[in-house]
């Protein structure tokens, strides 16, 4: 049995050749994919008016994806909270533990998930909620999941005196549906740590802020009715292929990808031929190779070899592997190649 434990978060991407329902429903087949291979989670993503990406509502595709596999968690990466009514997410993931028994994640972040006029357009007021009052929002829904879990007085709940006190979030159910808190930065990790929650640092984003947030976390990490200790996740950018050389060669979209949305001119992730086919700047070459060093790309045996270094040095409990990949069939086999290296497709296989 392997000592990693795998997950995979997936962003729905759109290439140049492709469209958004295709890229919905690729996410769908992966996920299929991934059931089988010993991943434990499988998380969706939430980005908007954006052509990159067509994973706007992930709870919606949770509910499908859960229904379509068997041994995943299928959860949110994440639920960009300041957006929504902590009621009504919490009504929405009541159903989904419904439907899908102990197998839903509650992935939260901070982040608008898109530039300032959507998020202003997303919201149902005149007026977003304001980033000081997202570890309110936070407790509130905490306190709704477990008002509907059946839980009352010092176990969680609302206290006898809140107004919401008797609002039940609908439909009620003895599990409560695990909350986690995202971050790339040292907000996300005072969060995680003031609620007693689990915290999955986005390495994929900001690889450069891991010792700094994780040292947070544990150093103000309060025990909880949720977690004893903190536990720490983290997603990566992570890219596997026969060889070295060709796993370079399929992360070129990526790269370029990104570099471009630096620059603020990122539009559908470029196909292979046309990675192939970009000609950089001198200044986007040196911009290109700086992003391909934040990645992890190689031999499944050499990506492990990364991961297992990150799980030294700073103590991960366990991985989410986004890899973006333009080719539907290529990001597939990366997924097979990291659990066999990993032996989770072995040990799904003895699960069977």
């Amino acid at each position: 049995m392997s000592d990693f434990i795998f997950n995979v978060l997936d962003q729905s991407p759109v290439t140049s050749a492709t469209n958004p329902a295709l890229a919905v429903a690729e996410t769908v087949a992966l996920a299929e994919h991934t059931d089988a291979l010993g991943y434990r989670r499988f998380w969706l993503a939430e980005h908007h008016n954006t052509s990159a990406f067509a994973g706007a509502a992930p709870e919606i595709l949770i509910g499908h994806i859960a229904a379509r596999t068997q041994h995943l968690r299928v959860g949110s990466g994440g639920i960009m909270l300041p957006h929504y009514s902590p009621m009504k997410v919490a009504e929405v993931f009541r159903m989904l533990e419904t439907l899908a028994p102990k197998r839903i994640d509650l992935g939260l972040g901070r982040a608008p998930g898109g530039d300032a006029r959507t998020a202003a357009a997303l919201q149902a007021g005149p007026k977003a909620w304001p980033t000081e009052v997202f570890p309110q929002q936070v407790e509130m829904l905490i306190q709704f999941l477990e008002d509907a879990a059946g839980l009352t007085g010092e176990a969680g709940g609302f206290p006898v005196a809140h107004p919401y006190q008797g609002i039940r979030a609908q439909p009620l159910g003895e599990h409560m549906v695990p909350i986690y808190m995202l971050g790339s930065g040292g907000d996300g990790a005072y969060h995680a740590a003031q609620f007693g929650l689990p915290y999955v640092y986005a390495h994929f984003i900001n690889p450069d802020n891991v010792e700094t947030a994780l040292r947070a976390y544990r150093k103000h990490f309060r025990p909880s009715r949720f977690l004893d200790a903190p536990r720490v996740m983290m997603a990566v950018s992570a890219i596997a292929a026969d060889s070295e050389e060709e796993a370079k060669h399929f992360s070129k979209p990526r790269d370029i990808w990104v570099a471009q949305l630096f620059q603020n001119r990122a539009g559908r992730l470029p196909t292979l031929a046309e990675a192939e086919a970009y000609q950089p700047t001198d200044d986007e070459t040196a911009q290109i190779n700086m992003i391909a060093q934040r990645g992890l790309a190689g031999t499944a045996q050499q990506v492990l070899e990364r991961l297992d270094t990150f799980r030294k040095e700073h103590g991960i409990d366990e991985f989410f592997l986004l890899t973006l990949i333009p080719d539907a069939a290529i990001r597939k086999n990366s997924y097979t190649l990291m659990s066999r290296a990993a032996g989770l497709y072995r040990s799904a296989e003895a699960a069977e």
